[in-house]
């Protein structure tokens, strides 16, 4: 770190001690979803050799782990195409370069990344896209794509391709592709982002006239109908995901912005394009009818910008959170290259922490995009790893999916072997997969400190094993070392100790 970046962390970290002049929730909470999101629409994988590409993911995710990240949004379907061995669609172009062209030497990144998330104790969400098929006319469909199969199940606008939202037959192949995931793959939960109904093109309507003459009987008007179109699917895609496998959860990341005051009195003071008006997505309806079951509303904006203040946004959210867990989308680059407006002298991270665990509401963040954070642009992944993820965090309890914990871990024993002084256990008894123990949490305390298992600082590790090497010293020294259980939503079962003498 060069004098002048070291000054401007200095800074950055003084000002964390002296608050952000902001309410001030826990400083480290024990349970904060902290995501990064890895896309491939940038074309950062196209064409890269196997190998080579498996060492880029490997390293980000090491990277990422170190920041404390906990949960990864990796996406695998941009354009009804795959970045993993679809049964229904086309290997991604931004793999290999050309649509349905098979990575040589064959492999799977969907599966791979589960594999190196779930290593690394990091949660796996794939990220599809629903409706989007080209996202520039000038690209060429592979023959095995399902457009050639139903060109009418699709309208173009502007310079794309789009399935009809309108169609029951949309709704239906979306669903089948969401189902062959679940089914197939270890995910912890299917994302979408906030291509709905696309962004409006100036001066150009969607062409779905057809298909309100068609379908749209009932409504009034073509927003209302527009609306209720994406809610079915939203709807739809619940219970989907839930028929297959019920741990798994189904989230969106919309735009930042749900209405402005001028449209409706209970928006936000913004003055902003509009998820409700302008892309037909009725967040607020999804979440209070249960239909999604987390919310990452992207608030890439900074702090006083004039059309869309970051604080207002977060502010009104964290309000209208609709009972479901609320995170919040942040953009890294605009985070570190404005200012805080009451301390110039450092970027806007620290009072935008503070202002994310000011609210019970918000539990946690996902970062756009992961690359910046590896790169540690503007020294964002130092003061996570310095100050806002200094200790470990659980993801938060999804207790409306399942609020059963584990049974306790069994048989922990302290063993010498030739690997060093190992702390075992068995795994507790599970009559489901709901029950199951996925993962352990090892906390430890001073022979005569009280054992407080809220206390983040305490935890040594999160792991899928079931043993934890003890860092042996001479022998002389007591400890207390903690375990716990997590099934696969997060909760945390009774806890069973252990003196060790290191």
């Amino acid at each position: 770190m060069n004098l002048k970046n070291y000054l401007f962390f200095l800074a950055f970290l003084l000002a964390v001690e002296v608050g952000a002049q902001v309410p001030s929730g826990n400083k480290y909470p024990k349970r904060e979803f902290r995501a990064a999101w890895i896309q491939a629409v940038n074309g950062q994988f196209r064409g890269i050799p196997t190998e080579t590409l498996k060492q880029t993911l490997i390293s980000q995710l090491n990277s990422l782990q170190e920041a404390g990240i906990n949960a990864i949004i990796f996406q695998v379907r941009p354009e009804a195409d795959a970045l993993y061995a679809s049964q229904y669609e086309p290997w991604s172009r931004f793999l290999t370069g050309t649509q349905g062209q098979m990575p040589s030497p064959m492999w799977d990144p969907m599966q791979f990344m589960i594999e190196e998330c779930h290593k690394r104790n990091m949660e796996f969400h794939a990220w599809i896209n629903p409706y989007r098929t080209k996202t520039s006319l000038k690209n060429q469909l592979a023959p095995t794509h399902i457009y050639n199969e139903h060109p009418e199940w699709f309208v173009t606008y502007g310079d794309q391709l789009f399935f009809d939202p309108a169609l029951p037959e949309s709704r239906e192949y979306i669903c089948k592709i969401i189902t062959d995931i679940v089914s197939r793959y270890d995910v912890d939960a299917i994302h979408m982002d906030d291509y709905f109904y696309p962004y409006p093109v100036k001066g150009l309507d969607f062409p779905d006239d057809a298909s309100f003459a068609r379908y749209g009987g009932g409504f009034n008007n073509k927003a209302d109908w527009r609306r209720s179109n994406v809610n079915i699917l939203i709807k739809k895609i619940h219970e989907t995901v839930r028929g297959v496998k019920p741990w798994v959860k189904f989230g969106v990341s919309p735009f930042g912005i749900y209405r402005n005051q001028k449209s409706d009195p209970l928006g936000s003071n913004t003055n902003g394009l509009q998820n409700y008006d302008d892309l037909y997505a009725d967040v607020l309806l999804w979440a209070r009818e249960g239909w999604i079951d987390y919310n990452i509303p992207q608030i890439y904006w900074e702090i006083g910008h004039k059309a869309a203040d970051y604080e207002t946004l977060v502010k009104w959210w964290a309000k209208h959170s609709e009972n479901r867990p609320l995170f919040i989308g942040q953009s890294i680059m605009n985070t570190v290259q404005n200012a805080d407006p009451q301390n110039p002298s450092i970027n806007q991270l620290p009072r935008k922490m503070a202002l994310q665990r000011a609210y019970q509401t918000i539990g946690g963040s996902c970062q756009w995009y992961a690359a910046a954070l590896v790169e540690n642009t503007g020294q964002y992944r130092d003061a996570l790893i310095q100050e806002y993820h200094k200790y470990p965090a659980l993801i938060p309890v999804f207790d409306f999916m399942d609020n059963k914990a584990p049974g306790k871990v069994r048989k922990v024993k302290k063993v010498w072997t030739e690997d060093g002084y190992i702390l075992f256990w068995t795994a507790p008894k599970a009559d489901t997969e709901m029950d199951k123990a996925i993962q352990y949490v090892v906390y430890r305390f001073g022979s005569k400190e009280k054992v407080d298992v809220e206390d983040p600082s305490h935890i040594v590790a999160i792991t899928r094993n079931p043993f934890y090497k003890l860092p042996y010293d001479d022998g002389k020294t007591k400890y207390r070392y903690v375990v716990t259980a997590l099934d696969r939503l997060q909760n945390e079962s009774k806890s069973v100790s252990k003196k060790v003498k290191l």
